[in-house]
């Protein structure tokens, strides 16, 4: 298992796998461990992936300031991979709460970006984030599946802070709630750091305006690919998201929820990979 250092003297982990050029892969949560993401539903077969652990996850260290959880103070550390890996810029790939992450690296450092590709991006750094109102909107269009009687109420009851986490609403994230749904599910919260993911998106972490007019020079082609099923971000929001880059192109998976490359893996890899190859 391969390590570096960040720029503070933490010792940062990172996974390899598959064949030919890398992409550097970061993960959501926020603040999960990447082996979630498997092979990215067979993209190994294409790309060699370069799998952070971020701070305080997985195999990398804890750091010893805990403020560095969060999101902004994390872009060097994805800076310091690159620089590690030798890479004069990169293919960066990021998922849900890490597109945040990926927007402010490529906001900060837009020469060292090449391609970026935006999974079912959480896009706070561009001042937008799905509403309770988009989150159901979302959830309705499932209407018609076994474990909605139960889920919607405990999906309404907790995004509206009536309640806490109910296991009954966990398949609305997925567009097929089958076993491979349910293991992945089952291991988010053994792959998650708490302290990590409370203070991801602390106050101060994000300054939209300033992002918005850095991205200006971000010559780079972004795709950013949302779940046709999927809340966060529904698909409304992923489009205003991709307005925001100079470069950029928008497509839906049918079907897909918030793990796209669970949901369909052949139609994920060939979407990425024909925007990655062009």
């Amino acid at each position: 298992m391969p390590t570096f250092t960040a720029p503070d003297g933490t010792e940062l982990a990172y996974h390899l796998r598959g064949e030919g050029e890398p992409l550097v892969v970061l993960p959501g949560g926020p603040m999960r461990a990447s082996v979630y993401l498997g092979d990215l539903g067979g993209l190994t077969a294409h790309r060699r992936l370069v799998l952070l652990d971020l701070r305080g996850t997985g195999d990398s260290g804890v750091p010893a300031d805990p403020a560095t959880y969060r999101c902004d103070h994390m872009v060097d550390d994805v800076e310091a991979l690159r620089a590690h890996m030798g890479l004069e810029h990169m293919d960066l790939l990021a998922h849900s709460a890490a597109g945040s992450l990926a927007i402010l690296y490529a906001a900060r450092y837009p020469a060292r970006v090449r391609r970026l590709v935006l999974i079912t991006p959480n896009p706070s750094a561009l001042g937008m984030r799905a509403t309770v109102d988009d989150r159901l909107a979302a959830a309705r269009l499932r209407a018609h599946e076994p474990w909605f009687e139960k889920g919607f109420p405990a999906l309404e009851a907790w995004l509206t802070g009536q309640a806490g986490f109910d296991p009954a609403l966990a398949p609305f994230y997925f567009g097929r709630w089958d076993d491979a749904a349910r293991a992945l599910d089952e291991a988010t919260e053994a792959q998650t750091n708490e302290e990590a993911e409370a203070r991801y998106f602390a106050d101060g972490a994000f300054d939209p305006d300033a992002t918005r007019a850095a991205l200006t020079a971000l010559t780079a082609p972004v795709l950013v690919h949302a779940g046709e099923l999927d809340g966060g971000p529904r698909p409304d929001l992923a489009r205003r998201a991709a307005e925001a880059f100079p470069n950029s192109e928008l497509t839906v998976q049918p079907g897909a929820g918030h793990h796209p490359w669970l949901d369909d893996p052949d139609c994920f890899v060939r979407r990425v990979v024909a925007f990655l190859d062009r």
